[in-house]
C-alpha cells in the first residue's frame, strides 16, 4: 500500500499524541498496520518538530547545525526479546540531537514526545567506567564552577535535580568527607524536565525549548569539556 503523505511548513504536535494515544490503546501489530499511513504522518510531524528544534538550537549552539532529523530518531519497533511487556511498538516519539551521533557520550538534547510524560532531557547515559571516574574528577576537580551551574537558580528552574541513580556511598578513589559528595554519587550524568503534553502545541513551544535548553547546556559544556576527550 502507498501513502501520499506530505510535509507541511507549520508542524502539528496534535497529530503525534494522537496517533500515540491511538497507538497505545491498540498496540498490536494488526492495528499498527491498518493505521500505517497515520504512523508515517506522525513520524513526518516528529521529524519537522525536530528540524525546527535543531533550527532554533543551532542559534545558541553551532556544534549541531547541519544535523538531520533522520540521524536523531529511533525505530518505533520495541526489542521485546528480554522484557515480559510484549508489545510491539513504543508509545512514544524520541529525539537524540547529538553534534558527534546519537550514540556518542557527549552530552546531546533529547526531546520526548509521550502522552502525559513528555520532557525536555540531555545528558550521557552508561558513560564507560573510566569516563564516568573522569567526569567525576572533573567536578571534584572544578567544584565551584559546577556548583555555578548546577545550583544557580535559572538552572534549577528546569532541573532541580542531576541524575536519576545514585551511588549510596562515595564513589572509589575519592574522599567520603568531601563537603560535596552527593555530586560525585550520579551513576549518570542527566537532566530531565517534564513538560505538559501542551507545551509542544503552543505557538511559544520553539522559544520556550530554547530556554530550557540553553540552561541545559551550560551542564552539557561542562561534562563534554571532559567526555570529549574519550571520543
Amino acid at each position: 500500500m502507498l501513502y501520499n503523505i506530505e510535509k507541511s511548513n507549520i508542524m502539528n504536535a496534535s497529530v503525534i499524541f494522537q496517533f500515540l494515544k491511538d497507538l497505545s490503546s491498540n498496540n498490536n501489530r494488526e492495528w499498527f498496520n491498518d493505521h500505517r499511513g497515520d504512523y508515517e504522518r506522525a513520524r513526518l510531524e516528529f521529524e519537522l518538530l525536530l528540524s525546527e528544534a535543531i533550527n532554533h538550537i543551532a542559534l545558541f549552539d553551532s556544534t549541531i547545525e547541519g544535523i538531520q532529523p533522520k540521524d536523531c530518531t529511533y525505530r518505533i519497533y520495541r526489542d521485546t526479546r528480554f522484557s515480559s511487556d510484549k508489545t510491539p511498538y513504543k508509545n512514544h516519539f524520541g529525539g537524540y540531537i547529538n553534534a558527534r551521533g546519537k550514540k556518542s557520550n557527549h552530552c546531546g538534547y533529547y526531546i520526548h514526545l509521550q502522552p502525559g510524560c513528555s520532557m525536555l532531557a540531555g545528558g550521557s547515559l552508561c558513560l564507560p567506567p573510566k569516563v564516568l571516574k573522569a567526569v567525576r574528577q572533573s567536578i571534584y576537580d572544578n567544584i565551584d564552577e559546577y556548583r555555578s551551574i548546577v545550583e544557580d537558580g535559572a538552572f534549577k528552574k528546569y532541573f532541580p535535580v542531576v541524575g536519576e541513580d545514585f551511588l549510596k556511598t562515595a564513589p572509589k578513589g575519592f574522599p567520603k568527607d568531601f563537603e560535596y559528595i552527593d555530586y560525585l554519587k550520579c551513576k549518570e550524568y542527566i537532566c530531565s524536565y517534564m513538560v505538559p503534553d501542551d507545551f509542544f502545541t503552543s505557538p511559544d513551544f520553539l522559544n520556550n525549548m530554547a530556554d530550557v535548553f540553553k540552561q541545559f547546556k551550560r551542564f552539557a559544556d561542562f561534562l563534554n569539556y571532559t567526555i570529549d576527550d574519550f571520543e
